[in-house]
């Protein structure tokens, strides 16, 4: 089964979200959430993640995870890591219980494609202040991907985390896995990269954007995913694939908005005001540009 029939497959059993221009959403992934170990690759955007998701709280947009939320390579259990970033999770049941929450789950976080395992892991953890185990996710479905249905056009928005463009990735994960778990974890501590990871691969980001983009021309349909940790919002006139980036830059987070019946590519680093004090703010790496403009176009 090549990438083009994978994505398929994922686009003939997603769900649909209708959504018009009240509609708002702020779409990530790739946060890569782990232990607190030197491992943890989140941890050092994990306030600029915090600070960004409270923004969009407040301001009533719907998260949409595309996968990678959690880092299941190098860490065998969520029991390890929801204690670790309690206030994230916590912030994130917010967005849960107001019904503005969508779960995808990708390569490093496939397990979460087990229905047993998101109600072991998900559904409640053990709080250690509070000596007991409380709700989390209760009954949360995780998704393989999600369809945007904007107004009454035809060609819809495929949410997918991206590994699907990969065989390697996608098929013979559980090898990549033991891999990373057992082989490269260890040797990051002597400066060695993982030579198949697609975050810091240059030909394998192109590779799998090229099977991506490739589902875009044949099918007629948006996609959004992440995977290659290499945000992209192309120009009205091209294939219309878009790559929310990661949250695991050095110094930065990055995502995609929807609202207004517009799309944004958006970054989010701390700066520094007049007076010398520090804040997290917002730019624009792109855009906003108008969702019909890519459905009614030609490409």
């Amino acid at each position: 089964m090549g990438a083009v029939d994978r994505i398929n497959k994922v686009f003939q059993n997603a769900e649909t979200i209708q959504i018009d221009d009240s509609s708002k959403l702020i779409l990530m992934s790739d946060i890569h959430r782990g232990d607190g170990s030197w491992a943890d690759d989140f941890m050092r955007n994990e306030n600029l993640y915090y600070g960004a998701l409270c923004h969009y709280y407040q301001e009533n947009y719907t998260y949409i995870e595309l996968g990678d939320g959690d880092e299941l390579w190098k860490f065998r259990k969520m029991a390890d890591i929801v204690p670790i970033h309690k206030d994230t999770f916590l912030l994130l049941q917010k967005f849960y219980k107001a019904g503005r929450f969508y779960m995808l789950y990708g390569n490093h976080d496939m397990v979460k494609c087990k229905d047993k395992y998101v109600r072991k892991c998900l559904n409640c953890f053990f709080d250690g202040e509070a000596k007991e185990t409380v709700p989390l996710f209760e009954n949360i479905k995780v998704h393989e991907g999600l369809i945007l249905q904007y107004k009454d056009y035809a060609t819809k928005i495929l949410l997918i985390h991206g590994h699907q463009g990969s065989i390697l990735d996608y098929t013979f994960w559980g090898l990549r896995r033991f891999l990373v778990r057992y082989i490269w974890k260890e040797l990051e501590i002597f400066g060695f990269n993982d030579p198949t990871s697609t975050a810091k691969n240059y030909r394998k980001k192109e590779k799998i954007e090229e099977n991506l983009t490739k589902w875009v021309v044949q099918q007629k349909h948006m996609l959004i995913a992440g995977h290659t940790h290499r945000p992209m919002l192309p120009d009205v006139g091209k294939p219309p694939y878009f790559n929310d980036g990661s949250c695991v830059h050095p110094h930065s987070i990055t995502g995609i908005e929807i609202a207004e019946g517009n799309i944004t590519l958006v970054k989010w680093r701390v700066k520094t005001k007049k007076d010398g004090g520090l804040y997290i703010g917002r730019e624009i790496l792109a855009g906003p540009k108008q969702l019909k403009e890519y459905l009614i176009k030609a490409y």
